[in-house]
């Protein structure tokens, strides 16, 4: 039974989350538009986009490693990446985020992403930790030896039942977890050519 005094805190976080599913996509094409009027505004450079990949070459390699573990509805992932931070495929984003918006050095960009992450990603993970709280019994346990996000150090000790979980290539195309790396891909790409493009573009409407 859920004592009565959080029931209140309960309601706030369910609507919130409601919310936030609303404004997702509003909010992604407002970030996409403001990506490219900062792309316009400003020429990026060599420098900036070769230091970004240090953020996001290791974000879609969290994103690809986790999505071979991860057995979604079916089972606690606690192996592989799961071991480290309950949130590997949501570290993976926000790294690979925080490294686009260090390829346009752009501050509103960040401020944009960071938004992002406060509004949809913080109530999605809390809707998904009471979602796994209910289903497996073992997730408080696992909660206390693995951090949400930031990641430990060394791996968590498993127990025996699930020390055996390895990364599967057929969960990993499964989950297509390929296509962030395509999108990563034309993101780089239109940091070198989209802005020629609208230039062109701008020209041909002048």
């Amino acid at each position: 039974m859920i004592p009565h005094e959080t029931l209140p805190k309960l309601k706030t976080t369910e609507w919130w989350q409601k919310v936030a599913r609303r404004i997702r996509v509003p909010l992604g094409f407002l970030t996409a538009a403001l990506y490219l009027f900062e792309l316009w505004r400003r020429e990026p450079r060599p420098a900036a986009i070769a230091w970004s990949l240090l953020l996001v070459l290791p974000g879609l390699w969290l994103r690809a490693y986790a999505s071979g573990y991860v057995k979604k509805n079916r089972e606690l992932t606690q192996t592989g990446p799961y071991a480290y931070t309950r949130n590997p495929l949501y570290l993976g984003s926000i790294l690979i985020a925080a490294g686009f918006a260090v390829a346009l050095l752009s501050w509103p960009v960040a401020a944009m992403l960071t938004a992002m992450f406060l509004i949809i990603y913080v109530p999605v993970i809390a809707s998904e930790e009471r979602f796994l709280r209910s289903t497996f019994p073992d997730f408080d346990e696992y909660c206390s030896r693995v951090p949400r996000l930031i990641p430990r150090f060394t791996p968590a000790p498993t127990l025996t039942e699930v020390s055996s979980g390895k990364f599967s290539a057929d969960l990993y195309l499964r989950h297509r977890e390929y296509n962030s790396f395509i999108g990563a891909a034309l993101l780089y790409l239109s940091l070198f050519f989209l802005r020629p493009l609208l230039g062109m573009f701008l020209k041909v409407l002048h």
